[in-house]
């Protein structure tokens, strides 16, 4: 999982952080990958690989497939290289990627909703004209805009002397269940779909800004000072104390709905 526009050295994501929760973000890597008919697909393609989690979940149903992955950070594509070193990674650019054969599976674990809107299917189905009739493509993004982590987020973005810069942050929505089968269906002989809610326990309101911290509060923080940085997490922390109550335990839950998409060519 990564961006999966060019990346920028100066704000590259951190593989570090994003893997201070990589049981729990690995989960859907591989519910998404039960739901795949392929029984053994010669190319596969991890889009948005991340460091190497989600192309582990697929060595290991695939182990004689040719299997790469791609993505815009080269942090996580070093963290892939040594995580994976007998397999093939390589920086890109989802908007540029053209595959150089054909590939029978692209799998996507949470990089397309990073794509503004408009840009989504007709990417998917660019890809999938390349791929041989049978092939998949699999896709699960987050769909956790309305949680309160996220809803929260926003509002400490506009309540705050950071307001003006970051004004025009927020993530475009995701396309409804009934947008994404009407962009694929011409293509394909099948398209499920299907959501799925995580309940993650947290150790504390603090861990919650730590998985954020790995994806959906980068934009909101990297364009402040460390001053500002500082203060808008304080004022983030305040909010989410109020919003998530603390278990018998003393954790946090994390409530964490994705949504799935397995679209097969016709």
């Amino acid at each position: 999982m990564a961006t999966s526009t060019g990346a920028n050295p100066a704000h590259d994501w951190s593989a570090a952080q994003y893997l201070k929760f990589e049981d729990e973000r690995t989960m859907p890597a591989r519910d998404l990958l039960a739901r795949v008919p392929l029984q053994s697909p010669k190319h596969v393609v991890d889009l948005g690989c991340g460091p190497g989690n989600s192309t582990a979940v697929l060595e290991s149903r695939y182990p004689n497939a040719h299997l790469v992955g791609m993505d815009s950070s080269p942090d996580m594509i070093r963290k892939a290289k040594t995580a994976l070193p007998h397999r093939e990674f390589s920086v890109g650019d989802l908007t540029s990627y053209s595959p150089k054969e054909p590939v029978d599976l692209f799998y996507s674990n949470a990089v397309f909703q990073w794509l503004k809107r408009e840009e989504r299917f007709s990417i998917i189905r660019k890809l999938m004209e390349t791929q041989p009739s049978g092939g998949v493509f699999a896709v699960q993004v987050p769909d956790n805009l309305m949680e309160p982590s996220h809803v929260l987020m926003r509002e400490t973005a506009r309540n705050g002397p950071w307001a003006g810069t970051l004004a025009n942050i927020d993530r475009d929505t995701f396309q409804s269940p009934q947008e994404i089968y009407d962009e694929l269906k011409p293509l394909c002989s099948a398209v499920n779909i299907f959501h799925t809610s995580y309940y993650h326990a947290l150790e504390s309101h603090k861990a919650v800004i730590e998985w954020v911290k790995g994806t959906g509060l980068r934009p909101y923080l990297d364009p402040l000072q460390p001053e500002e940085k500082e203060e808008f997490l304080r004022d983030y922390l305040k909010r989410l104390e109020a919003a998530y109550p603390v278990s018998v335990d003393g954790k946090v839950l994390l409530r964490y709905p994705r949504l799935f998409v397995v679209a097969t060519k016709k």
